[in-house]
């Protein structure tokens, strides 16, 4: 057997410190959440029990919690959308060079490195001085797009850049337009692609904070009612709401590794299927009397 080197442990105590501050907390405020109605924000435990659960689910004295929930899932859905959307077009158009398209890959990945809280600043002033109005549906939303489309254009570009563009020339061969071409073979082949930046839309939105913060208006998203809580709320209950959101974010990665997995072992069963619809459709297409340029 290999002896192992000095590096070796390095990077395993290393990653052994990455995995305790990145769960420990989380585990901790889970623990805290089962405290006894006569429990407090710290330990020691004062019995076990769902009391705080069931206090999420009562009239709440302070804070909106389900309605911020609401809010917080249905920006989600539209940055998701919109993020997924966006990025295949993009990765589609940069497949051919064009005047400014480096200019314009750097302008939109550069919005990454400025802090969040002047985009949330910036975007706030400008609905706000134009007359719009800062809304968690109007401003906050464009403020998580610039945060969420520069890493659903990455992965896009990452994808397209290894894509095998004889699949498309194979079906224009057989006489398929442009669309018939995305739908029924650059869909099927970069479908996994779109669930990771599905996923990475959503939750990038959903847990967003800085850049919410100036831009949602008088409406609190579910972070920013969290974070609102810190201050006003001295039971376990916050525990109880953060655990409860902690398993809501765990179940979404959860079916879709699921739903990428199912994907793969089609694939691996089945074969892709790219092309196969239009092979089903291919029967009403005209002949082409030219070929295609």
């Amino acid at each position: 057997m290999e002896k192992r080197t000095a590096s070796f442990y390095f990077l395993a105590a290393f990653f052994a410190l990455f995995m305790l501050f990145l769960y420990g907390p989380t585990i901790t405020i889970a623990i805290l959440s089962f405290q006894g109605p006569e429990g407090g924000l710290t330990f020691p435990m004062r019995g076990v029990s769902l009391n705080w659960f069931r206090e999420l689910f009562m009239e709440q004295a302070v804070g909106d919690i389900w309605g911020s929930f609401r809010r917080s899932f249905v920006l989600g859905l539209m940055v998701m959308v919109t993020t997924v959307v966006v990025s295949v077009m993009a990765g589609l158009a940069f497949r051919r060079r064009f005047p400014g398209s480096t200019v314009l890959f750097y302008l939109v990945i550069g919005s990454l490195v400025i802090p969040s809280i002047l985009v949330s600043m910036g975007i706030g002033l400008l609905f706000d001085r134009s007359g719009i109005g800062n809304h968690w549906a109007r401003s906050a939303f464009g403020a998580h797009l610039t945060w969420t489309l520069p890493f659903g254009i990455l992965i896009m570009f990452a994808v397209f850049n290894r894509f095998n563009p004889a699949y498309e020339e194979a079906a224009r061969d057989q006489g398929a337009s442009a669309w018939q071409v995305f739908a029924h073979v650059v869909l099927p082949l970069i479908a996994p692609a779109l669930v990771g930046v599905a996923l990475f839309g959503f939750t990038l939105s959903y847990d967003e904070i800085a850049r919410t913060i100036l831009a949602s208006g008088s409406r609190n998203t579910l972070p920013l009612e969290i974070w609102g809580m810190t201050t006003n709320v001295t039971s376990p209950v916050l525990y109880a709401l953060g655990t409860l959101t902690t398993i809501f974010s765990l179940s979404l990665v959860v079916l879709v590794i699921v739903a990428v997995t199912v994907m793969q072992r089609r694939r691996a069963r089945n074969g892709s299927d790219a092309g196969r619809g239009f092979a089903r459709c291919s029967w009403s297409l005209p002949a082409p009397t030219r070929p295609f340029r």
